[in-house]
């Protein structure tokens, strides 16, 4: 009879099936349990990456909103004007420059250019161990506190896994490499000025290191040190960029602008956000915010300059 006793009507609401049904699952759990402690599973995690010791790979991340918030040129601008390199009508167009870029998250070609040739007229004429010392002191006044912490921790990874470390940016070389030293990495890639005798001319050698240059003067790296671009890494905001991503076996898109979101989502490319509010979708009230950061230093300089005048 016992045997029969689930045929037995209860007082509970359940069905002999549905208690059939428990007391097979209830078995099935305890079987699967005893199971898993004779053979433990293995749970699925992602290759650990970067690869510690693994000196075939490096990686080369974009500077400007992908290490840092803004654009270096507009910083060095700014910095410049404090020691009176140019006058105040010159800071205003680099304050709006700078304005744009950090709403709309993305590079203009013609706000890029004019900057880029701005700088060039400013620093002819100077000497480049003059730019190199006034680098270091502007990228305290404006660039050190601009540095994503999430990006810096991604280029930490690689260095602690014993790999080298590049930033690859149009900006001007010797402002890279002063960004690139402050922040422990291996070095810079950046747009090269001429000089003669040490004192710039005011003409770049060859153009900026901008889309398809980025690309190829990682190539060329990459050759040089005897890497292997499908174990390298690469990071950049800008589909500008995505010649230099396409490179690598590890491509990733930092804080990447709507196009560059699209083309990594289609390739499965890895991606990581480290802005408030996805700002290269909406503006939101942090991007305005640092807007008026901007304007209202821009506002103070020239008040203070015709206060002086």
């Amino acid at each position: 009879m016992a045997a029969l006793g689930w045929l037995t009507p209860r007082r509970r609401s359940a069905t002999a099936r549905s208690v059939l049904a428990g007391e097979a699952s209830a078995e099935a759990a305890r079987k699967s349990s005893q199971e898993a402690q004779e053979t433990p599973a293995v749970a699925e995690q992602e290759p650990q990456f970067p690869v510690v010791g693994d000196d075939l790979a490096a990686a080369f991340f974009d500077l400007d909103n992908t290490v840092m918030q803004g654009a270096a040129l507009f910083h060095f601008g700014r910095g410049l004007y404090k020691r009176k390199f140019f006058e105040t009508r010159d800071l205003a167009r680099f304050a709006w420059q700078q304005a744009w870029f950090r709403l709309a998250g993305v590079e203009d070609p013609e706000h890029m250019q004019d900057a880029r040739d701005s700088a060039l007229s400013i620093v002819k004429g100077h000497r480049v161990a003059e730019l190199e010392t006034i680098g270091e002191e502007i990228y305290d006044e404006y660039m050190a506190d601009r540095i994503w912490p999430g990006t810096r921790a991604l280029a930490q990874a690689h260095l602690d896994a014993g790999q080298k470390v590049w930033l690859v940016t149009a900006a001007p070389v010797e402002i890279a490499q002063v960004i690139a030293r402050r922040l422990g990495l291996t070095g810079a890639l950046g747009t090269v000025a001429e000089s003669v005798d040490g004192i710039y001319t005011g003409k770049l050698v060859g153009e900026p290191l901008h889309g398809p240059a980025k690309a190829e003067a990682v190539r060329a790296l990459a050759a040089a040190e005897g890497l292997d671009l499908s174990r390298c890494a690469a990071y950049s905001d800008s589909h500008n960029d995505i010649p230099m991503l396409s490179l690598v076996g590890h491509p990733y898109a930092i804080n990447p602008d709507t196009k560059l979101r699209r083309h990594a989502r289609e390739k499965d490319w890895r991606l990581r956000d480290y802005r408030t509010g996805r700002k290269a979708a909406k503006v939101g009230i942090p991007a305005a915010a640092g807007v008026g950061a901007v304007a209202g230093g821009t506002a103070a300089a020239i008040a203070l300059s015709r206060r002086r005048r």
